[in-house]
């Protein structure tokens, strides 16, 4: 197999242009969402804040709970800012040799930030990849990036430590026991603990055709995790916290205006900087976006100023197709409703740009996107023949985030060809509401456990058809 994300950095002591790079933009990063904390209170008035903040804290928070609703925009942003903090001085305190998964683990904390992890309930997970790579002899500084993206079991935590341990949960007032706390730590740690030796096996079955390879393994594991707590011991599944925030969800699109001009400023920014910092880019572009994106390490082929150039460009694309789809149901009033910009919505903005540095572009994500909306078409067709009301629209939560992690298929379009993308795309988007009922919603990587199923099945069909890739891999 060729380079796989999941491989140890390089050995050799002295930082390279490119890691220093990752270092400062990944830290501008986190300090770009605490420095617009305060003008988001003060948008949205939010006099509440440490009451908000404490809210989003001591929650359970299953997939998906909108910490805008929990909370407040400000606060959010606030959580974010300090997980991102906290993964900026590990990645410094490690000496991690950083590159494209370094980056991808540091997106996926700061994109779960808006929903379902917090700077409390992240940490047992992370420990666990920690202490298995202590009691195994492995490096630490080389599986920082698994210890990122095992967070995303940050929703089991505060599963076990407000809800489950005390029976039920009430958010008029905050209830925990010693016993809760440390049932939290030991199976957070415990569930940790095997994420990093899982990882091997699920990648070989889909052969590094899904990006988030991590997600086929945590899914897995939640899919146990769920199953024994509840169906296996004969206790009721809990149910989602309803959350009574008349004000925001009133908002028809959300905070649609200051998220654009967040994000805007954002890659706006991250393209003028790495413009600067490779003036040849926009023709060097060209070569990167011919690439398969299986693979290959953007930041060891084109350099992580270019690679600054794809997240604004792919960034910007991702935020256009999010404004065109939220006013799907105004010109269309059959539609129903969808979301807006919620957490999120937000937060798998950040997750659909993870890979952006190791095989995600504009050129190969299109098909994925194309089946989505085949589906959607399909869907549509079969309503209005049938008379059935259409249940689901593009901009409906759980596809914008089911879509957000099936743009990790897209090595199966930049290797097989469009329309293989184009399938693959319309699988996910088949099963992308149904997973997370498998885990109960403990696992906040679902989009990539569902694009790791896809893969399995897309792969399976490949191969038994003898269905030869159109183009080579990257060299």
């Amino acid at each position: 197999m060729r380079h796989m994300s999941l491989s140890p950095p390089r050995a050799d002591t002295k930082p390279t242009f490119n890691e220093r790079l990752i270092h400062i933009y990944t830290l501008c990063i986190s300090l770009f969402f605490l420095a617009a904390t305060p003008i988001a209170v003060l948008y949205t008035k939010e006099w509440d804040f440490f009451d908000n903040l404490w809210r989003i804290l001591t929650s359970p928070c299953k997939l998906i709970t909108d910490y805008f609703a929990l909370g407040g925009l400000g606060s959010t942003l606030f959580n974010t800012a300090v997980c991102g903090l906290l993964a900026n001085l590990i990645i410094y305190v490690s000496k991690v040799h950083a590159n494209a998964t370094t980056l991808a683990g540091y997106m996926l904390i700061v994109a779960h930030g808006f929903y379902g992890q917090n700077f409390i309930n992240m940490w047992p997970p992370f420990v666990g990849v920690l202490l298995y790579c202590i009691i195994m002899k492995k490096k630490v500084a080389e599986n920082i990036h698994v210890a990122f993206f095992a967070t995303a079991l940050a929703p089991f935590v505060s599963e076990v430590l407000f809800r489950y341990s005390v029976g039920h949960f009430d958010h008029t007032v905050t209830q925990v026991t010693w016993g809760g706390v440390l049932l939290a730590i030991v199976c957070g740690i415990a569930v940790g603990f095997v994420v990093l030796p899982l990882l091997p096996g699920t990648t070989a079955m889909h052969r590094g055709h899904n990006l988030y390879k991590a997600g086929l393994a945590i899914g897995l594991l939640g899919i146990f995790i769920y199953a024994f707590m509840y169906n296996t011991l004969g206790i009721e599944a809990p149910s989602d916290i309803q959350i009574d925030n008349p004000d925001y969800f009133s908002l028809p699109y959300a905070y649609r205006g200051f998220m654009n001009i967040f994000f805007l400023i954002l890659f706006g920014i991250t393209f003028i900087v790495g413009f600067c910092l490779h003036p040849q880019g926009l023709r060097e572009y060209g070569k990167l976006l011919k690439c398969t994106g299986y693979g290959t390490d953007f930041t060891d082929k084109f350099g992580m100023p270019l690679c600054m150039v794809n997240i604004a460009i792919y960034g910007l694309a991702i935020i256009a197709y999010l404004n065109l789809v939220f006013i799907l149901p105004n010109i269309f009033p059959q539609l129903p409703a969808g979301a807006g910009f919620t957490g999120p919505t937000v937060g798998v903005v950040f997750a659909a740009l993870t890979f952006a540095a190791d095989g995600q572009h504009p050129r190969n994500v299109f098909p994925i996107v194309l089946g989505y909306i085949l589906l959607f078409a399909i869907v549509v067709a079969i309503c209005l023949v049938s008379g059935l009301d259409i249940p689901w629209t593009l901009s409906t939560q759980a596809y914008i985030n089911g879509l957000a992690f099936a743009t990790g298929l897209c090595p199966i379009a930049g290797k097989y060809g469009y329309r293989y993308g184009v399938i693959a795309g319309l699988l996910s988007a088949t099963i992308c509401t149904v997973t997370a009922s498998m885990h109960g919603g403990f696992v906040l990587y679902n989009g990539g456990f569902t694009a790791g199923l896809s893969a399995l099945i897309m792969i399976a069909l490949l191969d038994f058809y003898k269905v030869k890739p159109k183009h080579e891999d990257d060299a």
